[in-house]
């Protein structure tokens, strides 16, 4: 068993108090995984401390989080391998609502602009839409987003302008462009060559090192890059000449 020091984001809009990092001394046994540190704070320390979680195997992505510096999930990440004091902040760019908890609707209210669902571009078939192994191999890498938030958070793009839509909802709407069985890509297209889409990408590569799935968010918006200078939408005359 070994004591560490935690300094973990404290805010309480009920307490008149600003925000602040509160120190604990944590006992941590090998193995022992960050949100399972937490969770020991809040049961034998503290029991207002407000932090989200769920599955505990790295599905759900509720516990993103920054620790010591860079984005991940509380329950994949092991104490043992993070330097004390390990700090612990909420995801960025979000309004916080108590502690580690953040308001997550702005980054959905963004995912759900890119129309995250298949649009049929034809009557439906009979009994469904046949895709091949090969078309569903042009997805696997996209459909594996977690929506953490780790990404959305790093982002310094997402900092400066909270209407750009940010790489997780970039990437999934290359995982609808892409998917054989939508009929909507112009229109998908269309959507994230607006002025809060992909051309607002600096290409810095946050989101692609920070991403718990080693999905690669900056490569998405690459390629959404590509497929809309190549349409030529009316629009598109300001970047590409015609």
């Amino acid at each position: 068993m070994r004591t560490m020091t935690f300094k973990v984001f404290r805010y309480d809009p009920d307490d008149g108090r600003d925000p602040h990092f509160q120190t604990f001394a944590v006992e941590t046994v090998k193995g022992m995984t960050l949100l399972e540190a937490l969770y020991w704070i809040m049961e034998n320390k503290d029991p207002s401390f407000a932090f989200r979680s769920s599955c505990r195997e790295a599905n759900c992505g509720s516990c993103a989080m920054h620790i010591n510096g860079s984005y991940g999930l509380a329950c994949r990440t092991q104490v043992e391998n993070l330097k004390p004091p390990i700090t612990i902040r909420p995801l960025a760019h979000l309004q916080v609502l108590k502690d580690l908890v953040v308001d997550m609707k702005p980054f959905f209210d963004n995912f759900k602009a890119i129309k995250p669902y298949l649009i049929p571009g034809e009557d439906p078939p009979e009994k469904e839409y046949y895709q091949s192994v090969e078309d569903r191999k042009k997805i696997d890498h996209h459909v594996d987003c977690i929506m953490c938030g780790s990404c959305y958070g790093s982002c310094p793009v997402a900092y400066g302008d909270p209407k750009y839509l940010g790489p997780h909802a970039l990437l999934k709407a290359l995982r609808f462009v892409d998917d054989s069985r939508d009929g909507a890509a112009d229109e998908r297209l269309a959507m994230v060559a607006s002025e809060f889409g992909v051309f607002r990408c600096h290409t810095i590569f946050n989101c692609q090192l920070v991403c718990p799935k080693d999905l690669n968010p900056t490569g998405a918006i690459s390629k959404l890059k590509n497929k809309i200078v190549v349409k030529k939408f009316p629009f598109m005359k300001i970047f590409v000449k015609t």
